[in-house]
């Protein structure tokens, strides 16, 4: 796991290597190992490196042979062998041990189809001197990140945005990524909230010539699902699994897992915990109904394992938060997150490497959400007339009468009420929320509902319990679960795998008819029986939690409240934000009036994040962890 980052001049005057050095350095957290640059004319590339494979000879920038192919990686890549073996065979010498060198000699043999040939998490730019072309890469799901910058100068790239800034580029909001962060909080790909950059998509390559930038998707996630048995599937899964697991166990470091209380987690540890012993680690909070702990607990104690907790206080979190949104890059207003970050400074006091969870959701249908199809059939019954007549009666009603919502989300089309897993603020809700120089803005530009138009449109042939993982494949997993993932765990020099999104294991996923990932009463329900042998009952039947957050609690109580009420009377976040409305919200919610805890956590991310980027009101350093400074036995200011 490492931090990339680079430029072509598009001027052809030579790449500074200053500005190389400097943009590596925004990266410290991300590769604390060791660091490099290659600087040649038009192209420059430079690394910091987390040791994790070959941890004597993986050193980067790597070059072929002749110097004329030269590569930065971050990630993981867990065919390399096979494909090793194979280019040797076709006459490729190798200098190193490590996966980073097989790109360099597939990219000689197969240049920009080399992207497909991997399996494995990735982000990586190749630099082709023979022909004067870049080229880069990002893995199928979106797991490590890739940011660009095109300007009329430059192609710029890295890891992280703030490294993109170390470059020269300035902080300036982009109006309709703020529009669109309101209603999913997070911005979909490819768009950030900083004008002028962009992600590389998930599945994608780019090319880019010195002149000419063009885009690439090389796969794409398709359901295709058919009849089979659900037992004899139930046995394939779990076999699939288990090679899955055994595959993302490649590292020269220590390993570990999180384990939460659920069945995903739960599931990758007791694959893990047969073929070596484990040490896994878990969150939670000190209020009844929001700690998880005492459930993971019993699950690693059912597997043996070597079991760290570690319990958080709501001063703990306010405290950290503002770090985070800085850490982040961009504002992801999912209170999980934070938990994340705690959890993996627990586990980088003790291991280089862990195993997660990610992803088993949204493809093997695990949101509660999910059902809402199945219990909105009742309704939908009736004659189409007859249901609309009824759902704009139920607009009449006050908000929280029984039954208003659901009449409501039956007459409505899924694109219209779906835009994955988050929908924070609606278009009407915008019209208030935002300042004046905003508002024409909700009139022009590509709205929540037209992103998730778009995404559907892709596959109509899809029922809606599959048009909803799509839409979460597509949106909610890089844009949110993924993110959240990277830098949180980064942050720590801790690297994070995800065994549930291998290409192999998705391709069996995406055969299962629906109602083996969805049922009746259930989630998940094929994963859930596949692993039954593996678990304790009520770690394989638990409903999903996904490290439950009590803001709703806190925002009510007097600290927290008075701490909202500062940040909203110090910025307005250069009037994105109307002032009035949001300490409104925070009155209604005091009040009991209504639930406004996720709105008020969105704003508040959306604040801290403008004063760590745009105000500088608020300003953080690359660093080393405390975890690691620790894992490698240096004393820091904390333990004195």
């Amino acid at each position: 796991m490492c931090g990339i980052c680079g430029q072509v001049r598009k001027d052809h005057r030579t790449v500074s290597p200053e500005t190389l050095a400097l943009m590596a350095s925004q990266m410290i957290h991300r590769g604390p190992d060791d660091e490099g640059f290659y600087c040649e004319g038009e192209a420059g590339f430079g690394f910091r490196r987390l040791a994790v494979i070959d941890l004597k000879t993986g050193h980067q920038p790597l070059c072929n042979e002749d110097g004329t192919v030269w590569v930065v990686f971050n990630g993981e890549i867990y065919n390399y062998r096979e494909l090793r073996h194979d280019l040797e065979a076709q006459g490729h010498r190798f200098q190193t041990a490590t996966d980073t060198e097989v790109i360099v000699h597939l990219y000689e043999e197969v240049g920009e189809q080399t992207a497909d040939r991997l399996r494995g998490m990735f982000a990586f730019a190749v630099w082709d001197a023979r022909h004067k072309v870049f080229y880069a890469a990002r893995d199928p799901f979106g797991i490590k990140p890739f940011y660009y910058s095109l300007t009329e100068n430059a192609l710029s790239f890295a890891s992280e945005i703030k490294a993109l800034l170390a470059s020269g580029r300035r902080a300036i909001p982009d109006p309709e990524a703020f529009l669109q962060f309101l209603t999913f909080q997070y911005v979909p790909e490819p768009r950030t909230l900083f004008k002028g950059v962009l992600a590389l998509p998930a599945a994608h390559w780019m090319r880019f010539d010195g002149r000419e930038l063009t885009l690439h998707r090389y796969w794409a996630p398709v359901f295709r699902p058919h009849p089979q048995s659900f037992s004899t599937a139930a046995e394939e899964l779990r076999a699939r699994l288990f090679a899955s697991v055994k595959r993302h166990m490649q590292s020269d470091v220590p390993r570990g897992a999180f384990l939460s209380s659920g069945v995903d987690s739960s599931t990758i540890v007791a694959l893990l915990r047969t073929l070596e012993p484990v040490q896994t680690f878990t969150v939670g909070f000190a209020r009844a109904g929001y700690d998880e702990c005492a459930e993971a607990r019993e699950t690693a104690a059912f597997l043996g394992t070597d079991h760290h907790e570690r319990t958080i206080t709501q001063q703990e979190y306010a405290d950290v938060l503002p770090k985070l949104m800085w850490q982040m890059d961009q504002p992801i207003a999912d209170p999980a997150a934070v938990a994340l970050y705690f959890v993996a400074q627990e586990a980088a006091e003790h291991v280089t490497v862990v195993l997660s969870g990610e992803g088993a959701d949204e493809i093997f249908g695990g949101y509660n959400i999910y059902r809402e199809p199945l219990d909105l059939r009742p309704a939908r019954r009736l004659p189409v007339p007859l249901l609309h007549t009824a759902a704009r009666m139920a607009h009449l009603l006050p908000e929280g009468i029984r039954g208003r919502n659901y009449l409501i989300r039956a007459a409505t089309p899924l694109s219209k009420r779906f835009f994955g897993n988050a929908k924070i603020f609606d278009e009407a809700e915008k019209e208030h929320i935002v300042g004046p120089q905003l508002r024409e803005w909700l009139h022009h530009y590509e709205s929540p509902e037209q992103i998730a138009a778009r995404i559907y449109g892709q596959h109509p042939e899809y029922d809606e319990i599959t048009q909803m993982q799509a839409m979460d494949l597509a949106t909610w997993l890089p844009g949110d679960i993924l993110n959240n993932a990277d830098r949180m765990t980064m942050a720590h020099s801790l690297e994070l795998r995800v065994p549930y999104l291998d290409r192999d294991l998705f391709d069996f996923a995406a055969t299962l008819p629906t109602d083996f990932r969805v049922g009746e009463k259930t989630t998940k329900r094929i994963l859930r029986a596949a692993v039954a042998p593996l678990l304790p009952p009520q770690a394989s039947q638990r409903r999903k939690l996904g490290f439950p957050v009590p803001l709703r609690v806190w925002f009510r109580e007097e600290q927290p409240a008075r701490q909202l009420r500062e940040l909203f009377n110090q910025t307005d976040g250069g009037g994105f934000i109307q002032r009035a409305a949001a300490l409104r919200l925070l009155d209604e919610h005091r009040s009991g009036k209504a639930d406004r805890s996720r709105a008020l956590f969105t704003i508040s991310c959306f604040l801290l994040w403008y004063q760590a980027y745009v105000s500088g009101e608020r300003r953080f350093s690359p660093e080393i962890s405390t975890s690691l400074a620790r894992r490698r036995g240096v004393a820091t200011a904390a333990d004195a």
